[in-house]
């Protein structure tokens, strides 16, 4: 198969990897490079690195939507393209130009969860289960049928960085399942997403991670585990802002068992109902720590918030 493959975050570099050591990927999209870090250098993508060291011609235009960059994909001649994490919407005439069309990884299972921020928000409304789904690209928002999909429990303790790195890989183990058959000439049908069940992952607020101790143990943990490790839920703690980064819920999590925010036991604390223990956290400047290694220089209040 001759791949255009199209990314931009770690999230996208396993399945670049599972692609290239099966077919041949005649180029790679993806974001231009960032200013980052203190010197606010230009910074090439994770996929940009990826294919470098793969040897892979990389691309980065700006939109896609110039006559010039269009005929430029086009002339790749694809048999298809694979959009995990691009950043990009795709006009119509690229999502035509492959053989057999655009193909997206999305980290759910459609229709829950279209748009931006899927992983997070799964866990933010405290979902049983997740997956990745393999989908046809049409022109609405995560809105095409669908080929393939693997489902994953979310695990109690779960953030959205370790289910991040689980869904990744899973993708990519799917992905290739889905080109090598396609490359042996099976086609499939794909299947239309159904009407009912369908929500929308929007884009993490800042604004969002603030926590509010009279809120139910299960919402704070949910809120801890699916902002870590961006933003990053907070609270104040001596005037100082610091991020709650792994949690759990404590015993007792139905009831009261104190006023909310006060500090029960080690970095425990209570919650509107129930209390919840905090495993990971990190103050400002500096790198996360466990609670004992942050409690030695940390002194907490009898209450937070």
């Amino acid at each position: 198969m001759r791949v255009i493959f199209m990314g931009t975050p770690d999230f996208s570099v396993p399945a670049l990897r599972a692609i290239a050591a099966e077919h041949e990927v005649v180029a790679v999209y993806s974001q231009p490079p960032r200013a980052a870090g203190r010197g606010q250098k230009p910074r090439p993508s994770a996929i940009q690195r990826a294919a470098e060291e793969l040897g892979l011609r990389v691309m980065h235009p700006e939109r896609l939507k110039s006559p010039e960059d269009q005929a430029d994909f086009a002339a790749f001649q694809a048999n298809i393209a694979v959009v995990v994490a691009y950043g990009l919407i795709l006009p119509q005439v690229i999502l035509d130009a492959p053989k057999l069309g655009c193909l997206n990884i999305h980290a759910s299972l459609l229709p829950r969860w279209r748009g931006a921020a899927p992983i997070h928000r799964a866990i933010l409304s405290g979902d049983a289960e997740t997956g990745v789904a393999i989908m046809q690209m049409e022109a609405g928002l995560d809105t095409g049928p669908v080929l393939a999909e693997a489902r994953v429990a979310i695990g109690a303790e779960e953030t959205t960085a370790d289910l991040h790195d689980r869904l990744s890989d899973l993708g990519a183990a799917l992905i290739g399942d889905v080109l090598g058959r396609l490359a042996s000439g099976e086609r499939w049908q794909a299947v239309a997403q159904a009407e009912a069940g369908v929500t929308y992952a929007a884009k993490i607020d800042k604004a969002e991670a603030a926590i509010d101790w009279s809120r139910s143990a299960q919402e704070v943990d949910r809120q801890i585990r699916g902002l870590s490790p961006f933003p990053g839920a907070w609270t104040l703690i001596a005037g100082e802002r610091v991020k709650l980064l792994r949690s759990r819920l404590a015993e007792g999590s139905d009831a009261v068992l104190g006023a909310p925010g006060t500090v029960l036991d080690g970095f425990t604390i209570a919650c509107g109902s129930g209390a919840v223990e905090i495993l990971q956290a990190q103050r400002e400047g500096k790198k996360p720590m466990g609670v004992a290694e942050i409690l030695r220089g940390l002194d907490l209040p009898e209450r937070l918030g």
